[in-house]
């Protein structure tokens, strides 16, 4: 039945979205998830630093214990959780909400 995309599509987009942004190649491109349930939805290798990438359809995005499972066993440099805003703000140490429309002011230095 049409309708309105789901939350799955909209994840899925967004994520094909920062990919084509990033120029990463897709032999670049890895999921991580482990038995007990952490996972994490995208993980980049830019200029030698291991990045992570959430991807959440909401207003407030939170830090997860997920994340910080994903900081410590993959050694991040840094975690950016993607959402629908315009705006770039810390949310905890090495994770940063980062509204869509403020995805391409990203530096990875």
């Amino acid at each position: 039945m049409p309708g309105r995309p789901g939350r799955e599509t909209r994840t899925g987009w967004t994520l094909e979205e920062t990919i084509r942004w990033l120029g990463i190649r897709g032999e670049e491109i890895f999921f991580w998830g482990t038995h007990q349930g952490a996972e994490l939805d995208l993980l980049v290798f830019l200029k030698g630093k291991r990045i992570g990438f959430e991807f959440k359809y909401t207003d407030a995005p939170q830090v997860t214990r997920s994340m910080k499972i994903a900081l410590q066993d993959l050694k991040l440099s840094q975690i950016k959780i993607v959402f629908p805003g315009k705006e770039i703000f810390p949310l905890d140490g090495q994770i940063q909400a980062v509204g869509l429309e403020a995805l391409t002011k990203l530096k990875f230095d």
